[in-house]
Parts: C-alpha cells; sequence; structure tokens
C-alpha cells in the first residue's frame, strides 16, 4: 500500500507510488527456460529501437496502428476476391443505383425531392430545406448512395472476421464522411446563400474562427467563450470541502441544503478520463446539487491528472488509493454506515471490482451500487473496440511507454472519430464555412478539460478489460485472488443511454445475469454524457425501467425494451426515490470531516485544476 501523505495547498504532489512490480514473464529471448527471476524487479522494456520507432510512427497516424488497419483490408479484399457471386451483386447494385439516379436526374423539377434515396434519421446533414432543390438534392442522393454501396460492399462477404469487417466499414465511413457535399462551400446550399446574402461575410468570419482556434492550439489557451464556466464559479460550485486526500484522489464532501439528511452518504466514483464534475457542472444541471436538495450526504472522488512521472501506476492502484481510500474516509466520517457508491463510466468499471472484492472479502460496506453507463463485460463494447485488438493495443503501448501517459489529444480525438459528423465535420461546416460559431454551454466547457492516463494503467486496462475480458470471465484478479460479479448481492441501479457510442446499453446490460442481485435497469434517452446529465427541468428526457429481482428469470434486452414501461421526464428523480427506499429516516447531517482538514481546500480542491 502507498504511503497516504496530506498536503497543504501550495505543495505540489508527489508522484504517485505504484507499489511492486509485478513480474513480467520475460521471452525466450531475455532468458532461458528455468532461469530465475528477481523478484519484484522488471525486465528491461523489450525492444526500445522498435517501440521509439513505433512512437514516433504514431505521430503521423492519430495513434492507430497501420499494420492493424492494413491487415483488415486484406482480410477484406481476399475474402471479396475469392467471391465471385457476391462481385456480382455488388456490381449489378451500383448499376440499379446508377440508373435511379439518372432518371431522378431527368425529372429533377417534376418528382419528390427525396425520389431515390432518404437521410437516415441521426443525419443531419442535410436537413435543411436546401437541400431538397436541385442539383443540391441529387449530390446529397449521390452521396448517399454511394455511403449505402460502401456499406454493402463491405459488410457481409463471407469468410471475414467481424472485427475486420468492422475496422473497413468504419474506416470507409470515415473517409466518405470527409467527402461529403455539406464540407465544402460550392457544394452546399446554406453556405451558398449566406454568402449571397452576407456578401461573402460568412466566409471573413470562418476565416477569423479558424485563425482563433490556431492559436488557441498553439498556446494551449482556453476559449473566450470559457469564462462563463469557470471551475469553481459556474461549474464544479456546489460548496463543500476536500475532507481527504492522497497521492491520487482528493475526497469531498459537500455541504447539506436540508435541515436533516438521510443517514447512508453517496459516494461518486467518477471516470478518470476526464475531470470529475461532469456531475456537478452548473447548478441547473448538477447531480450533486439534486442529491443534496433531496437530502442526501453527498462525497465524491476528484482524481489526480497523471504526468510522466506516474508511468507505474497500475489499474489496481485506481482501486487501493481511490474507491477504497474513499470508503475509509467515509466511513471514518460516518462510522457504521452503509454506503451507496455510484460510478460512472470507466469509474463504474472499477467500482464494480471493487465492490466483487469486497463481497469476497466480507466487506459489507455498501448499501446499494449504481453504475452509470459502465461496462462489465466489453465483448460488445461498440465502436470503441475497433482500436482494441493485439496490433493496436501494442503500437498504443509503444506511443505511451516513450511519453509514459496516453495523451489528451488521443483520447479525444478516437472519441470525436466516434461521432464525426456531429463532432468534427458539423462543427467545421458551421464555424469555418457559415462563419457561426455556436457558444459554448458547461458539457462542452467540461469535454474540453481532458486528463492523461498512465502508460501501466491503461496498458492493463485495455488489456485485462478490453482484450481479454477479464473480469467478465472470472479471471480478473485483485489482492492474488480471482474475484467475480457473481458474489455482488447489492441491490444495483444501472443506468444505460440509447445513443450511447463509448458504452452501449446492451453492453451495459449484461450485468442482469452476471451479479446475484435485484438489478433496476434504466435506459434513458440521450447519448453518454448528454443522457447521463438529465436535470428534472428539460422536457426532452424520457426512459424505460424495470427491475429484476435476484432470482428472477433472465429477460433478453430486446424483450426488455416491449415490457418495460416508457416515463417522460428525468430519470434522476427516479433514482433518488429508488436510493430512499434504501435509506433511512433523516437525522441531522454529519460533521464535515474528521479531524484537522485545515490544511485542505474548499470543494472543488486542487486536483481538479492539474
Amino acid at each position: 500500500m502507498s504511503v497516504v501523505k496530506i498536503f497543504p495547498r501550495t505543495e505540489e504532489p508527489k508522484a504517485l507510488s505504484a507499489g511492486p512490480v509485478a513480474e513480467i514473464p520475460a521471452t525466450s529471448s531475455e532468458k532461458f527456460p528455468g532461469e530465475p527471476v528477481a523478484a519484484n524487479v522488471a525486465p528491461a522494456e523489450p525492444y526500445p529501437l522498435d517501440r521509439a520507432f513505433h512512437a514516433m510512427l504514431a505521430r503521423f497516424t492519430g495513434g492507430i496502428s497501420p499494420v492493424a488497419l492494413s491487415l483488415a483490408w486484406l482480410d477484406w479484399s481476399s475474402h471479396l476476391a475469392a467471391a465471385p457471386q457476391r462481385q456480382m451483386e455488388i456490381s449489378r447494385n451500383v448499376l440499379r443505383d446508377t440508373g435511379q439516379l439518372l432518371e431522378a436526374a431527368a425529372h429533377a423539377t417534376s418528382r419528390k425531392p427525396w425520389s431515390v434515396i432518404q437521410p437516415q434519421g441521426r443525419d443531419r446533414r442535410f436537413r435543411e430545406p436546401q437541400w431538397e432543390a436541385a442539383p443540391f438534392n441529387l449530390l446529397a442522393q449521390s452521396f448517399l448512395l454511394t455511403e449505402r454501396w460502401w456499406h454493402d460492399a463491405t459488410t457481409g462477404v463471407r469468410g471475414l472476421s467481424r472485427a475486420n469487417e468492422a475496422i473497413v466499414e468504419f474506416s470507409v465511413r470515415q473517409m466518405l464522411d470527409m467527402l461529403a457535399p455539406s464540407n465544402f462551400a460550392a457544394t452546399n446550399p446554406q453556405v451558398l446563400e449566406k454568402a449571397f446574402q452576407s456578401g461573402g461575410e460568412n466566409f471573413v468570419f470562418g476565416w477569423q474562427n479558424w485563425c482563433s482556434d490556431l492559436m488557441r492550439q498553439l498556446s494551449v489557451s482556453k476559449a473566450a467563450d470559457d469564462e462563463k464556466f469557470i471551475v469553481g464559479e459556474t461549474v464544479a460550485a456546489s460548496p463543500g470541502k476536500v475532507v481527504y486526500r492522497n497521492d491520487l484522489i482528493e475526497l469531498i464532501q459537500y455541504h447539506p441544503t436540508t435541515a436533516q439528511v438521510r443517514p447512508e452518504p453517496i459516494l461518486i466514483v467518477p471516470a478518470w478520463i476526464m475531470k470529475y464534475y461532469i456531475l456537478d457542472l452548473s447548478p441547473q444541471n448538477s447531480l450533486v446539487k439534486y442529491l443534496t436538495g433531496q437530502g442526501f450526504t453527498v462525497f465524491a472522488i476528484s482524481w489526480r491528472n497523471p504526468d510522466a512521472k506516474d508511468r507505474d501506476v497500475a489499474f489496481d492502484d485506481y482501486r487501493k488509493l481511490g474507491v477504497m481510500d474513499a470508503l475509509d474516509a467515509v466511513s471514518r466520517i460516518m462510522p457504521g454506515r452503509k454506503i451507496h457508491a455510484l460510478g460512472y463510466c470507466l469509474g463504474g468499471t472499477l467500482l464494480s471490482i471493487a465492490a466483487a472484492a469486497m463481497a469476497r472479502d466480507g466487506d459489507h460496506r455498501l448499501g446499494t451500487v449504481t453504475l452509470l453507463a459502465a461496462q462489465t463485460d466489453f465483448t460488445e463494447a461498440g465502436e470503441l473496440t475497433l482500436f482494441i485488438n493485439e496490433s493496436q493495443v501494442a503500437f498504443l503501448e509503444d506511443m505511451m511507454w516513450q511519453r509514459g501517459y496516453l495523451d489528451t489529444a488521443q483520447m479525444a480525438g478516437a472519441f470525436a472519430l466516434l461521432r464525426s459528423n456531429d463532432l468534427v465535420w458539423s462543427r467545421l461546416s458551421q464555424d469555418y464555412l457559415m462563419g457561426e460559431s455556436a457558444p459554448l454551454n458547461d458539457l462542452m466547457t467540461w469535454n474540453a478539460d481532458a486528463t492523461r492516463l498512465p502508460y501501466r494503467m491503461h496498458s492493463e486496462y485495455l488489456r485485462k478489460l478490453f482484450l481479454d475480458n477479464d473480469l467478465a470471465e472470472g479471471r480478473y484478479r485483485v489482492e492474488g485472488r480471482n474475484v467475480s460479479l457473481s458474489d455482488i448481492h447489492t441491490p444495483m441501479f444501472v443506468v444505460g443511454t440509447l445513443a450511447d457510442h463509448v458504452a452501449p446499453w446492451r453492453s451495459v446490460y449484461k450485468v442482469h445475469y452476471q451479479v446475484d442481485a435485484d438489478v433496476t435497469f434504466l435506459l434513458t434517452s440521450g447519448g453518454h454524457n448528454a443522457g447521463v446529465v438529465a436535470a428534472p427541468d428539460e422536457l426532452w428526457h424520457n426512459y424505460q425501467v424495470m427491475t429484476k429481482a435476484a432470482d428472477a428469470p433472465y429477460v433478453g434486452p430486446d424483450e426488455w425494451l416491449k415490457l418495460a414501461p416508457h416515463v417522460e421526464g428525468s430519470w434522476w428523480p427516479e433514482w433518488a426515490a429508488w436510493l430512499a427506499v434504501r435509506s433511512g429516516a433523516p437525522c441531522d447531517p454529519p460533521p464535515i470531516g474528521v479531524g484537522s482538514v485545515d490544511g485542505l481546500p474548499d470543494a472543488p480542491g486542487d486536483y481538479v485544476h492539474t
């Protein structure tokens, strides 16, 4: 266990102690069979020149392994070359689509605007009425037909592995998205209309926006509009105090806002991929503020942003110095109380590991466990799995090995690719062609406040969870012993989001047959972040919810969709009511911290600024 130290406000935290280094099996080039390896001594990094070359190459590929991409395309092209009937079918499709488009062009003014193909429901590029007029309608339909043809050509090829099929289809989609007619001024009717109306002023404003973005990237400064969202003033502004600190976390205890509170506190375990205040944004969007207003005592973990000195921090250090140390601190402040634990995204995965280990070891401090968009099985983890295979993980490890961490740009770029239409090309068109910069909101500001990931931790996370799926398959080890999610008997509230590209809700749903507990599963509208940040006064939210008892028969996700009742509004009140039923009668609020906390700052603390 690493030594915990309390830092005064002005002292810089030291690099996190990673504890003993786990023995890494040597390859045949490192030792002869049977040769002893010194305990707790890490062998030298293998092939440093190769790793340095891969790290250099990653700068030009955006962190994507060119070998993994090449192998996927080779797999697709080889199997397609050996499938003449499939080739004939693809050729017939292109001839059919070409004929339909030519016929539509011949009658462009007399037929319906979308006579051949219509944009899919989530495709917002061609939704404006300007796209219904020829020739722009024909351009859009030609692009959509090309998009459909390539999807047809890259899928359904017999013998092609599912993983490589997904990679090829995804990479083709990225290239096509870049070439969409909405991305070019001459083929975008909205841009042309704006240019005629403004006398070309939109291009001047677009140029200014591009220059501002470039200068901001070079200076690593925040946008001017970020002055509206200042951490500790307008976001992460719920009053509270840091009551515990170690090398990895600050634990914040929020001040009560009701005369009496429930006896069981809530501990929030956020992901360390981004800053913790996703759940404490502006007051109207703050889950923390909502919970304290419902009479709960709330604690939240704020992770320190690691740097190169923390390269050897392990994934289990986040469990020990994060979840377990936070639970110990909460138990000192509120001894003998059950704790409602909430984990969001990767924090939820970590919480599920901690809960399984606690159940195995007879630690019964958890009263309930809530998981928000958190996966415990990674076999169907959405399009993020496109970046997770042996070649890609090895490439990422070499890139991180040189720096000691995964850079914020790499993580942000991966997430942006998953929704390139909305997060990349639509924004570029709006900002640089239309000359209209969309005003920032608190969620966008938080999204830009990225963090780094330590080399060892992220490598273990990718290999043990994503690549090998050790947690779901019972191979994950804590303190030298295997843990099983089936040991969890604590009531669980699990939230999935309908449009989640990071943790698809069907993947989140798998917790039903992994744990031996009552599971209340709630599926809410929105995506990975916007679905979770669902303030009650926002009327567009809706959800479905249903509870499965531990001994009840399993219901599959598709059947669940048909059976679970629909509810209009935010899911927050549903969860607060679920917690209230599993909490005691209100009592006087607990003290803020125990012992001397004078050397620790008020919320949001210091680590959120690192």
